[in-house]
Parts: C-alpha cells; sequence; structure tokens
C-alpha cells in the first residue's frame, strides 16, 4: 500500500508499561510506519518497557505529565501536532480527554479512539460522563469486540463507529534475558495484569487442584504488579495455600514472546475482556490457550479446535482441560496448529491495517 502523503498519525496513549492497550498502541505505530508518511507515538504520563519494541521510523514523544491539566506538557504536545502537521490523533482508552483538548486548540485534527475497554458496562459516574461529552469530537471510534461496539453506539455520540480486532506483533528474543522457573516443558503463563478482573484467584484453585494430579507442572504469572490490596491477597493466597513451588510470580516482562515460547501453553481465566492482545500473541506462536468465554476470546479460541473454552469460572472444569492438554500431546499439537493458522489468518497487521486506513482516508 503506497504511503498516503495526505495522512500523518499520531498514537496517543497514557504509558508503556506492558499492557494490551498499550501494546496495541505501539503494534500501530509500528505498522504505520512503512504506510503513510508519517506515524507518531506520544505517551503523556509514563515510560515503560515498551518502549524498546518502537521502531526508528516512529517518531516519538514523552510528555512526562504532572495532572489532567498540565499545561506544559499540553503545549508541547500541540507543538508536536502542528510542527509535524499531524491530521489525526489516534487515542487509547484513557487518553481521549487529552486528544479533545487539543482538538480544542486545533480544530481541523481528527480524533480516533480506541474502545480497548473490556468492561466498558461498568463504566459510570464521572469518568462515563467525560467520556460521553469528549464523544460528540471523535470522528472515528475502534472497538476491539463487537459487544464493545454496541456499547459504543449506545453510549456514545461518534459519528463513526467499526469493531476492529487488535492484531499481533512477534518481538521473539532467541537471547531472553528472562528465564521462567521450573520443568521445562511443564509450564502454564498466565499473561495478564495484576487486576482483579483478571481473576488470578481462580488460577490459584486451579492450581491446588492440578498439584495433586500433575505436581510437576507449574503457572507462571506474568504482568505488571500494583503493589495494592489485590497484589497483597494473591500472594498471601500463594503462601497459604502451599503453592510457592507451583505458582510463581514476574511482574512485567518485555520479552513476551521469548516467555510464551517457554511456556507449554496459555491460560486466561478473566472476568471480562476486549480482545486480549495476549491470546493473539499465544496464537501467532503457535501456542493453544485455556481461557474463560468472555468478551472476543471465543474469535480466538474456539472450543476443541484451536484451544479450550471454559464457560464459567469452574476451577474443575478448567483444570480438567488442562489435564486433557498434560496427557494428549497429540491433540495439543493438533490445537497449536489450528490456533497459529487461525491468528494468522483473521488477524493479520496487513488485514487490520488495511482496513483501518480505508476507515480514515
Amino acid at each position: 500500500m503506497p504511503a498516503n502523503k495526505n495522512v500523518k498519525i499520531v498514537q496517543l496513549i497514557d504509558s508503556l508499561e506492558p499492557g494490551g492497550a498499550e501494546r496495541m498502541a505501539v503494534n500501530y505505530a509500528n505498522a504505520l510506519a512503512n504506510k503513510i508518511t508519517f506515524s507518531g507515538l506520544v505517551v503523556t504520563r509514563k515510560e515503560g518497557g515498551l518502549k524498546e519494541f518502537v521502531n526508528q521510523e516512529v517518531v516519538y514523544l514523552f510528555l512526562n505529565k504532572k495532572g489532567n491539566f498540565d499545561f506544559k506538557a499540553l503545549f508541547s504536545f500541540r507543538k508536536y501536532c502542528i510542527q509535524n502537521k499531524i491530521t489525526h490523533i489516534h487515542a487509547h482508552s484513557s487518553s481521549f480527554f487529552w486528544a479533545t483538548l487539543i482538538k480544542a486548540t486545533i480544530p481541523k485534527i481528527k480524533i480516533i479512539w480506541h474502545n480497548h475497554l473490556g468492561a466498558s458496562d461498568n463504566l459510570k459516574g464521572y469518568y462515563l460522563f467525560l467520556l460521553k461529552c469528549c464523544s460528540f469530537f471523535f470522528n472515528l471510534t475502534i472497538s476491539v469486540n463487537p459487544f464493545l461496539q454496541l456499547w459504543t453506539d449506545k453510549k456514545l455520540r461518534t459519528s463513526h463507529n467499526i469493531y476492529l480486532a487488535n492484531f499481533p506483533s512477534v518481538d521473539f528474543n532467541s537471547n531472553p534475558t528472562s528465564l521462567l522457573k521450573g520443568v521445562e516443558g511443564k509450564r502454564i503463563l498466565c499473561l495478564a495484569n495484576l487486576r482483579s478482573e483478571k481473576n488470578h484467584e481462580l488460577i490459584l484453585k486451579i492450581a491446588v487442584m492440578l498439584k495433586l494430579s500433575n505436581p510437576e507442572w507449574t503457572f507462571h504469572l506474568v504482568g505488571k504488579d500494583f503493589n495494592d490490596a489485590y497484589s497483597t491477597k494473591i500472594k498471601k493466597e500463594i503462601i497459604t495455600l502451599d503453592l510457592e513451588k507451583n505458582v510463581y510470580l514476574y511482574g512485567s516482562q518485555n520479552e513476551v514472546s521469548s516467555l510464551i515460547e517457554q511456556s507449554a501453553f496459555g491460560i486466561l481465566t478473566s472476568l471480562s475482556e476486549g480482545l486480549p492482545v495476549s491470546l493473539l500473541e499465544f496464537g501467532i506462536m503457535g501456542k493453544t490457550v485455556v481461557a474463560s468465554n468472555v468478551g472476543d476470546v471465543g474469535r480466538v479460541i474456539i472450543n476443541n479446535e484451536t484451544g479450550m473454552l471454559i464457560e464459567g469460572f469452574d476451577e474443575k472444569a478448567f483444570c480438567t482441560a488442562i489435564e486433557r492438554l498434560i496427557e494428549e500431546p497429540e491433540y495439543r499439537k493438533y490445537l497449536e496448529k489450528n490456533i497459529k493458522a487461525h491468528v494468522s489468518s483473521h488477524f493479520s497487521e496487513e488485514a487490520i491495517i488495511t482496513t483501518y486506513l480505508s476507515q480514515i482516508y
């Protein structure tokens, strides 16, 4: 696809700590770098490990903002937009407010808001009110699954709202610095920040059951530790349930593909999701996943074909599915082959970016 000289897009995200929305901001910036004349990435609040994966062709700016009305940071962003003749601000998740403030001073700029929020029905109060007000200024809203698209149509005032799936990006490092503990070939990986909606408590219940039948198999929880009450609860439970040698916490890690390569398969027990980028990363790496049927998970994990899809949050059902993957390696290989083909076919970068650009020209 030839570069369009009239389109200059900057991705706007609050941080580069590893997470689904953050990964997609980097993925879009990188993917667009050779599709359009200008592709930028602006981080408002905090840098993080994902910075090292930003391509050199992407024009990067860190604002280091101190609050919602940090005028010094805001004017730095405005200057960036003017100097680079930005036509579109692609705001991810909560960064929509600053995109709206910029549009108030540069009216010709168009706003794309990317809705990654898996639990949008739980949004209420001031945040929802602010989002509704700002949505009058959105030119396009991208929802990562059909449910979120319906929610956006119902709740917001965006003129144009589409569903567009996430896409994975492989960053495999043949010499990883992060190595998973446990026995090689017997590791189960969970890629999810330590938040209550990710339901790590269920993983601990599953670990207790699996410890009885397959004690050498271990769970590896990779994701940002916010050192809050939920984090403290999970750590205490690991000790209380005598799982110190069965469940390991790693915090944020950058080499996601390397960690997936070191695992036998993945697990996702979330209470709510949009379209988890981690599932696509497992799939593109040819690793299957046992997952709860929430959000758009079922578009990636097709039960008994690409992975094991669990209805509800029953630890027995999860454990039974895991035991089948352990006991039937040929079946696991069948799922691995299928999920890689499925993700490559339906969630490729090229297909998603082509659709994306067709919506904003």
